[in-house]
């Protein structure tokens, strides 16, 4: 099952990231001085995620 996990860093800042149904971290967020923010981020990346493009910069 792919989840979100929120916690704090050894900065005192929250953070969450995101694994995948194998247990593998796909992404690791900013560091958040308030929940609430990190939080927010997470409930807009569910919101949007459908809908994003790629675009591929890499010099391939």
């Amino acid at each position: 099952m792919y989840k979100f996990e929120v916690y704090k860093d050894k900065a005192g800042e929250f953070r969450f990231r995101f694994r995948a149904s194998n247990g593998e971290i796909m992404f690791v967020s900013e560091g958040y001085k308030a929940k609430a923010s990190a939080m927010s981020s997470i409930e807009s990346i569910r919101r949007n995620v459908p809908d994003a493009g790629l675009d591929d910069q890499s010099a391939a």
